[in-house]
């Protein structure tokens, strides 16, 4: 006796679920859809289709940036710091009087103790002015080099943390770091006159240091460099330490306030923390002025 087998019908050929036409043996681990190779997409486990890849792109949360950013392709800030500078240096080539009449001074007696100049004579504009000039070149010491050391300084950090912080937040750092060096000298040596862009740098290297420790980026390049430079500091007798740690103590507390705001109160706190320390200074110099007693013989001759 015999008995016919009847062969099994073959199992159809499984086919892309965008291509009909191809021949498909791989699934979406996702959707579980046929996909053939044009259609896969490399996924964190096994291969998606490209439906899956899109609905997973706009599902996903995405990173919030530390600080706001409002860069441009050009960090004009920065450029026109530089150039303001280096305008202030052929001013103080062309004319002898640009470094004495507008350096950072405190105070500015007579032998007999009559106050005659500086920040507490009301010449308040030397806080700001001081920050731009630089030791001349017949003036020994640095000469030329300290406005070339502080402005390479500046085209270097300055880009980074203009794209990164802003154009407005950038030069309110600037400006307060600056300042904060030179309320710190009027403080503790009102009689003692300075000019450089040192404190503002100097609190270029705090604020780096805190937008780079917040973004996740490597500090210790940033903090090498400024060991130096406060080693450098204290090891020059010529040189305004006053100037330098109070700009980087500013830099530091207005760069950690941009970078750590919660993002609920972020706006408003970026716009009262710079408020804020300008009037801490303004009430700093306020004090000094009205308990100060000039003394004779220390100013200078």
């Amino acid at each position: 006796m015999s008995t016919d087998q009847q062969p099994a019908p073959e199992a159809p050929v499984p086919t892309c679920y965008r291509h009909p036409r191809r021949e498909a043996h791989l699934r979406c681990t996702r959707c579980d859809r046929h996909i053939c190779p044009d259609c896969m997409r490399d996924a964190s486990v096994g291969h998606q289709c490209p439906e899956c890849v899109a609905e997973g792109n706009r599902t996903a949360r995405r990173p919030r940036a530390a600080i706001p950013r409002r860069s441009s392709d050009q960090p004009v800030v920065t450029y026109a710091l530089i150039a303001v500078c280096v305008l202030a240096y052929v001013g103080e080539i062309a004319s002898k009087r640009v470094v004495p009449d507008l350096m950072m001074l405190g105070a500015w007696t007579r032998p007999d103790g009559t106050l005659t100049a500086g920040v507490l004579d009301g010449e308040w504009y030397r806080l700001i002015t001081s920050m731009f000039l630089h030791q001349e070149p017949s003036g020994g010491g640095f000469g030329f080099a300290h406005i070339l050391l502080n402005m390479w300084a500046l085209y270097v950090l300055g880009p980074p943390l203009e794209m990164a912080l802003g154009r407005a937040r950038f030069l309110s750092l600037y400006l307060l770091s600056g300042l904060g060096g030179n309320v710190l000298l009027l403080l503790v040596a009102p009689y003692t006159g300075a000019v450089g862009a040192s404190g503002a740098i100097f609190g270029l290297f705090g604020a780096f240091f805190v937008v780079a420790r917040r973004s996740g980026a490597p500090t210790a390049p940033i903090l090498f460099l400024l060991a130096i430079n406060l080693i450098f500091t204290f090891s020059v007798s010529s040189i305004s330490w006053e100037g330098h740690v109070g700009g980087l103590l500013t830099g530091l507390a207005v760069a950690f306030v941009y970078a750590y705001a919660p993002v609920a109160r972020r706006r408003w706190m970026h716009i009262a923390a710079p408020l804020a320390v300008l009037a801490l200074f303004i009430a700093l110099i306020v004090i000094k002025a009205a308990t100060f007693t000039a003394n004779p013989g220390n100013g200078l001759t």
